[in-house]
């Protein structure tokens, strides 16, 4: 291929197509667990996180929620990924790996949240969220209905293999992937570039700015207990019974059991099985399809 401008601009948009169809063919499972919160800025404050407002009825005057705040903010990071095309390779049209490699960046940006939101909930163990406590704790502090605060637990404790049960069929989501700036496709692919000159390559990357925190601990449950219909019936019962200040029910229904692959048998019984052994016998499963079942190796 002779090197010139009208040639590099038809190979930009080759492999610029290469890459939005990598975009638009990869699957996500990120915004299975968290909200998604546009920031115009270097980053975000969520300082009115954990307060669900409620109906109530109207006798007299308005009674306006004071909201509790607290300091808990997400600062964005910056993100990118770079592919050199050897000028050599244009030169000798040796072009067929590359749309293969601009394929699999547009996958990339696809599940890139997923590779910040599953390591942040398996890491929910040792990480603060917004109240000052760890994302999964046996103090979460609540208000009870006489307005004194009490120790609230959205964990099963021990120390074995991690999994998690959320809620998350509310607006609030037990994660926040915070995005800044979308990922975009830049190239320097001009004849006369500098890395061209004296590195002999075309450049054509992606970049972005994000970050991803903690949302509402309250809609979360994890464990590294065994995971059997014991553990996973108190964690269930934990959610659906779960109050909010003041002693309001919140209804929260649990939907979602998040496990790594080393989790997936046992996931499997107690979710997509009628029945299991209990006893030597064979025994009616309660919990069969009381939730969906994602098994993620970014849980891992």
């Amino acid at each position: 291929m002779i090197i010139n401008r009208s040639n590099l601009s038809t190979l930009g948009v080759a492999f610029s197509a290469a890459f939005m169809g990598g975009l638009s063919a990869a699957q996500a499972d990120w915004d299975k667990v968290a909200m998604e919160i546009a920031s115009s800025s270097a980053k975000n404050e969520y300082g009115w996180l954990g307060e669900i407002p409620e109906i109530r009825k109207w006798l007299g005057e308005r009674q306006v929620n004071n909201l509790r705040t607290y300091d808990y903010s997400l600062v964005n990071e910056d993100y990118e990924n770079t592919i050199a095309v050897a000028r050599n390779d244009v030169e000798d049209d040796n072009l067929g790996l590359y749309s293969k490699r601009f394929e699999m960046m547009g996958r990339r940006v696809t599940s890139f949240p997923d590779t910040l939101i599953f390591p942040l909930l398996k890491a929910g163990f040792d990480r603060l969220c917004y109240d000052g406590q760890y994302f999964f704790d046996t103090d979460h502090p609540v208000l009870d209905a006489a307005g004194v605060v009490q120790s609230v637990s959205n964990t099963g404790g021990g120390s074995g293999t991690p999994w998690a049960l959320l809620a998350t069929g509310e607006p609030l989501k037990p994660l926040i992937y915070q995005k800044r700036r979308a990922f975009e496709m830049v190239a320097m692919d001009r004849p006369d570039d500098e890395q061209v000159f004296s590195r002999k390559e075309f450049r054509y990357g992606v970049d972005g700015r994000a970050t991803a925190g903690f949302g509402m601990w309250q809609c979360a449950y994890g464990s590294k207990q065994t995971l059997d219909p014991a553990s996973y019936g108190a964690a269930f019962a934990n959610i659906e019974t779960r109050t909010g200040d003041y002693g309001v029910k919140l209804g929260l229904k649990p939907t979602l059991l998040v496990v790594p692959p080393t989790l997936r048998a046992a996931a499997w019984a107690l979710l997509k099985a009628p029945t299991y052994v209990s006893g030597g016998a064979a025994v009616p499963n309660p919990w069969f399809g009381s939730a969906d079942l994602l098994v993620t190796n970014h849980f891992a």
